[in-house]
C-alpha cells in the first residue's frame, strides 16, 4: 500500500508519494509558474488580418492572442484538397468562439489559440467538436488498437445515452464527441475507461454551459491542479490515503472527487498534526539528497548521477561494501541493490530521454540476467512508460523513460553563477596569469598611465604573494605600474583590469 501526502501553499503544491515508509515519487507545481496550455476561454475577435490569414483575439489576458485560420475548426473540417476558405469569411471582428491555449505567450507575443477543443484525461483525450475514435500510434497492434476502439465506441455511447437520459445531452446539431486513446489506456478496464468518459464529458458540458452563459473574456475550463491530478491520476486501488494539510484545499478536492472521481474522495483525509506533514517521512530532506550528485545506497556502495543535455549518466560503485564471501558475489549484490535505487532515483529525479547504467562488470551471464530481471521489476512499478534493453558489448545498460515534465533539478534549481554549470573554476593561479596575458595585450594597443587589477581577494592574494616576481617582472617590461585592488563580490574567475 502508499500513502499520498500533499503539503499545499498558496505558492506551491508539494505532493510526495510515500511506500513502505520510503518515498517513491515526487511532484512539485509553483502557482507563478503554471502555464495556460490547455486552458479553454470564452474569445472575443479582436482584429481580422486578411493578408496573415489570421486574427487577434481577445481573452482577457494583457495581450490579445494569436489564432490563424489554419487552427480554426470549421477550416480544419473541410474536405482534403478543397479550396481553402479565407478567414475574413469565416470570423468577423466582434464575434465570440470558444478558443484553447496551444502555446504560451512567450515575451512581447501573445499566446497562440486553436478552436479546435481538446480535453485530455488521464487515459483518453476528449474532442467534442469531432466523432472520431482514433487510438496512440505507440500501441502498435493493430488487434489491440481495434480492440481498444470498438470498447471505447461502446462506452462512448453507453455514456451519451445516459446524458440523454438525464436531459443533459449536447444541443441539437452538436456532435457527440470523439476520443483519442492514449499509449496508458493499454491496459485499462473497462471500468477506468468509462470514469475518464464521464469526467471528459462533465468537463465538456460545463465548457459549453459556461460559453453561453458568461461573458467573452471569461476563463472557462483551466488545466487540472496538480492536488486534482493526485485524485484523478495517481490515486489508485494501492493507495492507502491521500492526506493533505489544508482546509481550503481539502474542501476543494472533496467537491472536486465527488463530481469527477468518486472512487478516490473516500481515500482524502485532512490532516490536523502540529508537525509539518511532509516531516512525517523526512521528505524535505529526501529532496535534498535526489539534488546530489551522489546516492548512498545502504551496503555502503554508491551510485553517481550525471544528468547532461543529451543523456543522463548513472554509475554503480561497490564504495565501502565488502560483505560477500568473495569478489563476484560482492559485485552481484551491488548491483542489485543498486537496480532498485536506481529505479527510486528516476522517479524521485523525474529524469527522462536517454538513460545509460554503468552496472560494475559482471563476469558470469546468469549474475547479469539476475541483474537485468531485478531492473525491469523495479521499473515496472514506474508509472511513466519505460524501454530498456540488454548489456551492450560495453557492458552498458541503455534505456529511455518519457519526458513528462522537468526534471526536480531542473525545477528547482540554475546553473552555478561562478562555474556557469561545469561544475569547476579555474584556480587562482590560472586566473593570475590569464590577468597577466590581458595586461600584456592591452599595453601594446593602450598607453594609461597605470593599469589597476580588480579581482577576487584570493586571486589578488596571489599576486601579492607567489606571482609578485611575475607581476614586477611585468611591470617593468611594459613600463608602467600595476595596483592591486581585491572585490569580495567577485567570483574566483572574474576580473577587470582599469585603465588609469
Amino acid at each position: 500500500m502508499q500513502d499520498i501526502l500533499i503539503n499545499w501553499t498558496p505558492q506551491e503544491t508539494r505532493v510526495a508519494i510515500v511506500e513502505n515508509g520510503a518515498v517513491q515519487e515526487l511532484h512539485i507545481e509553483r502557482t507563478l509558474e503554471r502555464g495556460l496550455v490547455g486552458n479553454v476561454y470564452l474569445g472575443k475577435v479582436a482584429r481580422v488580418l486578411p493578408g496573415m490569414q489570421s486574427a487577434f483575439v481577445d481573452i482577457g489576458l494583457e495581450r490579445a492572442a494569436f489564432l490563424h485560420v489554419a487552427d480554426l475548426h470549421l477550416a480544419a473540417g473541410r474536405e482534403p484538397g478543397a479550396v481553402p476558405v479565407p478567414i475574413e469569411r469565416l470570423l468577423f471582428e466582434g464575434q465570440t468562439l470558444t478558443v484553447q491555449v496551444v502555446k504560451d505567450p512567450i515575451g512581447t507575443k501573445g499566446a497562440r489559440l486553436s478552436s479546435q477543443i481538446s480535453i485530455a484525461g488521464r487515459l483518453l483525450v476528449f474532442l467534442p467538436q469531432d466523432s472520431h475514435i482514433g487510438v496512440s500510434q505507440k500501441i502498435g497492434s493493430p488487434e489491440l488498437r481495434e480492440q481498444l476502439r470498438q470498447r471505447v465506441a461502446a462506452l462512448a455511447a453507453a455514456a451519451a445515452e445516459a446524458e440523454v437520459a438525464a436531459g443533459t445531452s449536447p444541443r441539437k446539431g452538436e456532435p457527440g464527441g470523439g476520443f483519442i486513446l492514449r499509449t496508458n489506456a493499454e491496459d485499462a478496464s473497462d471500468q477506468e475507461l468509462a470514469e475518464d468518459i464521464a469526467y471528459l464529458r462533465k468537463t465538456w458540458a460545463a465548457i459549453r454551459d459556461g460559453a453561453h452563459r458568461q461573458p467573452p473574456g471569461t476563463l472557462l475550463h483551466q488545466d487540472l491542479s496538480l492536488a486534482e491530478r493526485v485524485l484523478r491520476d495517481m490515486a489508485n486501488e494501492q493507495t492507502g490515503t491521500v492526506r493533505i494539510d489544508s482546509r481550503l484545499q481539502y474542501d476543494h478536492l472533496a467537491a472536486f472527487g465527488q463530481a469527477y472521481s468518486p472512487g478516490a474522495v473516500g481515500k482524502l483525509a485532512l490532516y490536523r498534526g502540529e508537525r509539518p506533514i511532509f516531516d512525517l517521512h523526512n521528505i524535505d530532506a529526501e529532496i535534498q539528497k535526489a539534488l546530489a550528485r551522489r546516492v548512498e545506497l545502504k551496503s555502503g556502495s554508491y551510485l553517481i548521477i550525471d544528468q547532461t543535455e543529451a543523456l543522463t549518466t548513472v554509475d554503480v560503485n561497490t564504495g565501502g561494501f565488502v560483505g560477500a564471501r568473495n569478489f563476484e558475489d560482492t559485485i552481484f549484490k551491488t548491483n542489485l541493490e543498486a537496480a532498485g535505487a536506481i529505479a527510486r532515483q528516476l522517479r524521485l529525479r523525474n529524469l527522462g530521454g536517454i538513460i545509460i547504467v554503468d552496472f560494475i562488470d559482471m563476469a558470469r551471464e546468469e549474475h547479469r540476467n539476475a541483474v537485468l530481471a531485478e531492473f525491469r521489476k523495479q521499473l515496472a512499478r514506474d508509472r511513466t512508460k519505460t524501454t530498456i534493453s540488454g548489456f551492450t558489448q560495453l557492458g552498458l545498460v541503455e534505456m529511455t523513460r518519457k519526458r513528462t515534465r522537468e526534471s526536480l533539478a531542473h525545477m528547482l534549481c540554475e546553473p552555478c553563477p561562478v562555474c556557469d554549470g561545469r561544475g569547476q573554476v579555474k584556480t587562482a593561479r590560472s586566473v593570475c596569469y590569464d590577468i597577466l596575458r590581458e595586461i600584456l595585450r592591452e599595453a601594446r594597443q593602450f598607453e594609461p598611465k597605470e593599469f589597476r587589477i580588480v579581482a577576487s581577494p584570493a586571486v589578488v592574494e596571489m599576486l601579492l604573494d607567489e606571482e609578485s616576481t611575475h607581476l614586477a617582472g611585468l611591470s617593468d617590461f611594459i613600463g608602467k605600474p600595476i595596483s592591486l585592488s581585491a572585490e569580495s563580490a567577485m567570483s574566483a574567475e572574474q576580473y577587470d583590469i582599469v585603465l588609469m
